[in-house]
């Protein structure tokens, strides 16, 4: 049997020291500055070296033909190549979120038919590739001349040509084809990311199904689904040149003409595709990013700052550093 503990009483705990419970008036005036990390600071200023280097090298390179790009960049032709492709992509973009949306309910559903059908849309469509995609949509009409409504081996109400189909049509419905199978699984992941105990306290206080989608589930799965999908669209953006299989002139068509009709100024016009593309992209990735930020709000203690504020916040805390060091 072990021995019964002896508690000590408060007033026999032994005393704290002196040097514990007062400032040292030695201590006391000094200043607390953060620790220097040389490397951090050596190792910026060597990638900020070669970074300029490269930079003043592609500027002062002749073969790059610089006195030529703002002639091609402003060139028609390409303008109506970028506003084709913006076009593609906006009009690919909602349909195949619209279409994305309806096959990730149904990847959700508890109905097996319905469940079914989803996973082999998703799963015929992301195992296809976009180029034989976009020539099986091109070459529809020798399959189905016509498409009508109308009751099964009935009566036709409304029928249309698919011949009468346009470039840009043919595009669009094959890229929002695709693009529907890879929404579906972003928008799945992002729903089933909703902690179960969000439905389960929404079927206690008996919300219907398409108020808890509407009012618990998407607000929530919108903080995963925006990144996501926001790197889907940039992929649909370069997918986009694909439709040059199907006869339409979009900017990497127009880039293709234009360095076959002068291809003394290849470089150049290449030069010129690559940049609006990153300037597409470019203006994607600012519209994501406070997309991303606004639903944050209420999950974040603090929202991600924006480029300018991280900008400003690093010129404020160097200037600092380089006071407080007497420079």
């Amino acid at each position: 049997m072990s021995e019964p503990v002896t508690l000590t009483p408060p007033s026999e705990h032994p005393p704290i020291s002196d040097h514990v419970t007062r400032f040292d008036p030695q201590v006391a005036h000094r200043r607390v500055t953060p620790r220097l990390r040389p490397w951090r600071w050596i190792v910026s200023a060597a990638v900020l070296v070669v970074l300029t280097q490269f930079i003043v090298g592609v500027f002062t390179n002749s073969h790059y033909e610089w006195n030529k790009f703002w002639a091609y960049f402003t060139r028609e032709s390409i303008l109506d190549g970028v506003v084709v492709t913006l076009q593609v992509v906006a009009l690919s973009a909602v349909v195949g979120l619209v279409l994305g949306v309806l096959v990730a309910l149904g990847r959700l559903s508890t109905n097996p038919l319905i469940n079914g059908l989803s996973w082999a849309y998703v799963w015929f469509f992301r195992a296809l590739p976009l180029p034989l995609l976009l020539i099986i949509t091109f070459n529809f009409s020798y399959f189905y001349p016509r498409l009508g409504v109308g009751i099964p081996w009935g009566p036709v109400f409304a029928e249309v040509q698919t011949s009468a189909l346009t470039p840009l049509a043919i595009g669009v419905i094959a890229l929002s084809l695709n693009e529907a199978a890879y929404a579906a699984e972003v928008i799945r992941g992002g729903i089933l990311s909703v902690e179960g105990g969000q439905i389960e306290a929404a079927n206690a206080l008996g919300l219907t199904k398409a108020r808890q989608l509407r009012r618990i589930v998407l607000p929530q799965a919108l903080r995963s689904i925006v990144p996501a999908y926001g790197n889907q669209l940039v992929g649909l953006i370069k997918a986009s040149s694909l439709v040059y299989y199907v006869s339409l002139l979009d900017l990497f068509g127009a880039v293709y003409v234009l360095e076959s009709r002068h291809p003394e100024s290849i470089v150049p016009i290449l030069i010129v595709g690559a940049t609006w593309y990153l300037v597409l992209t470019a203006v994607l990735s600012v519209v994501q990013f406070y997309v991303e930020r606004f639903y944050a709000r209420g999950n974040a203690r603090a929202l991600p700052p924006t480029p300018i504020q991280r900008l400003r916040n690093f010129t404020t805390s160097s200037y600092v550093r380089l006071t407080r060091r007497g420079f």
